[in-house]
């Protein structure tokens, strides 16, 4: 094995959510379940997580940067023994500056109408503008994400309200941008989507319990029947074992889940909008190796997200696949370095070439995308200096060339390896000896369906919503909340 590693460096998202209600039965204990469900959402943040419970009638939470088991012991679960409620949520964080206590969820607020907890996963693309108007009508926020600024439209409308799904129904009218939210309140839990549907949510049942989650997976991971997806634009509450559905004013212009849940974010055996995840990512290696051009003599994948299109890449083209590259799984997350010797320190401890395995090899390299290039100039580096003869990169997806809005945390258009550079000059700038994308056409086909549609932005640039905020919003142009 070559002494050389690296650190995959890939795109995050934003976070995951989580929550599970007793039915009239009981007998589960929801915040020992919504930790085993984390666990099972960790992919989708790693940098804090926490869980709130409806607790004899009170709200109760516990939050703090880390991963789930460096955030609860088995003591602060037992505190929560006997509720009949929990929600859940990991998260990624986009700097270091963003990880401090108020920007963690759950979010538990107490308001005139009573007390919610809250948690999120998505972006506002009038999140500043929403932010402003509060601000001057005398609210306060204490952290930097767009969890306070949704809450602050729930409770305002709350106090005109019945109930609660009536408040959240109403704020979706000023809300614009991605979301799935649940939400939980004494005796109830509310689960909300945006009307385009950019992040998956996702109902099941346990026993008479009732779950909502960002992914299928963890549904399963506890035993549970997955039900069906909350669509977009919808409202599901869930109270005593029975689930109602309520749906939003707002028309959306087409539905748009973000495809990259399908070409990375989700995990492998999860289910998102009806579309089986490890199916679509297999059938994408297929389709890479119906196009390729060049002859090789071994496939290997990226761990993780790679591995799934390089099986299916083998099959197809009966070029034999092996394991090539070794991720350390003891490396618990990276963290973010601030500093050179830091990141360069990292390089060493995450990821490692097999010198026996692609040592005098024509290596065919399959991984779900390249963003700055940087990361995969590196494993082709390190494959080379494992003794690789060739080295050609087959990529699962289209060129990434455009700043995601909706939830991904990317780096600026700019900034992308493909964004003016043609597929040619990608591969030389990566070191490669060639390099193949899958096209959008062929990747929407392999997720298509009745009535589905995909937001593609970061492909294409074709925004479903505006994203451009004006630095300088008039607050006269927004609905008025009061």
């Amino acid at each position: 094995m070559s002494e050389q590693t690296i650190t995959v460096q890939k795109l995050k998202e934003e976070c995951g959510v989580f929550g599970l209600i007793n039915g009239p039965d009981g007998g589960r204990e929801p915040a020992f379940d919504t930790y085993n469900a984390l666990f099972a959402l960790q992919h989708r943040g790693q940098d804090s997580c926490g869980i709130a419970v409806s607790q004899n009638g009170r709200l109760q939470v516990h939050k703090a940067a880390g991963l789930v088991p460096e955030v609860f012991s088995l003591a602060e679960l037992e505190n929560f023994r006997g509720a009949d409620a929990a929600i859940g949520h990991v998260r990624h964080a986009t700097t270091a500056a963003t990880v401090n206590p108020a920007n963690i969820q759950p979010l538990v607020v107490h308001h005139a109408s009573g007390s919610m907890a809250m948690c999120y996963n998505g972006t506002l693309a009038n999140s500043q503008a929403l932010r402003m108007e509060t601000e001057h009508r005398g609210g306060i926020f204490q952290g930097t994400n767009d969890a306070e600024v949704i809450a602050y439209l729930i409770v305002r409308e709350h106090l005109r309200t019945h109930t609660l799904a009536d408040a959240v129904l109403n704020a979706m009218d000023y809300m614009i941008g991605a979301y799935s939210i649940v939400l939980l309140e004494k005796g109830k839990l509310i689960a909300a989507r945006d009307p385009n549907g950019f992040r998956p949510l996702c109902i099941g049942k346990l026993g008479d319990a009732v779950i909502f989650a960002s992914e299928s997976c963890a549904i399963e991971a506890l035993g549970g029947t997955f039900l069906r997806d909350v669509e977009p634009g919808e409202v599901v509450v869930a109270k005593d074992g029975v689930i109602s559905s309520h749906r939003c004013r707002v028309k959306a212009a087409r539905r748009a889940l973000c495809l990259f849940e399908l070409i990375y974010f989700a995990r492998q055996d999860s289910i998102i909008d009806g579309v089986a995840v490890g199916a679509v990512r297999e059938m994408a290696g297929r389709m890479l190796a119906q196009q390729n051009n060049v002859e090789g003599d071994l496939v290997i994948g990226v761990p993780d997200s790679g591995i799934a299109a390089a099986m299916g890449f083998a099959r197809e083209s009966g070029i034999p696949y092996g394991i090539g590259l070794m991720k350390n799984r003891y490396i618990a997350r990276t963290f973010i370095q601030t500093q050179r010797w830091e990141q360069e320190k990292s390089l060493h401890i995450k990821l490692n070439a097999v010198s026996a395995t692609v040592k005098g090899k024509r290596v065919i390299l399959v991984d779900d995308s390249i963003i700055r290039g940087k990361t995969c100039a590196r494993i082709v580096r390190l494959l080379r200096d494992a003794g690789a003869k060739e080295v050609h990169v087959r990529i699962s997806s289209p060129p990434f060339r455009y700043q995601c809005h909706f939830g991904t945390v990317t780096p600026a258009s700019a900034d992308m390896a493909a964004n003016g550079r043609t597929a040619e000059e990608v591969c030389e700038l990566i070191g490669a000896d060639s390099l193949q994308y899958l096209s959008l056409g062929t990747l929407k086909q392999l997720a298509r369906g009745e009535g589905r549609g995909f937001c593609d932005a970061c492909f294409t640039g074709d925004y479903v919503l505006p994203v451009r905020e004006d630095p300088n919003p008039q607050l006269s142009i927004f609905p008025t909340i009061y």
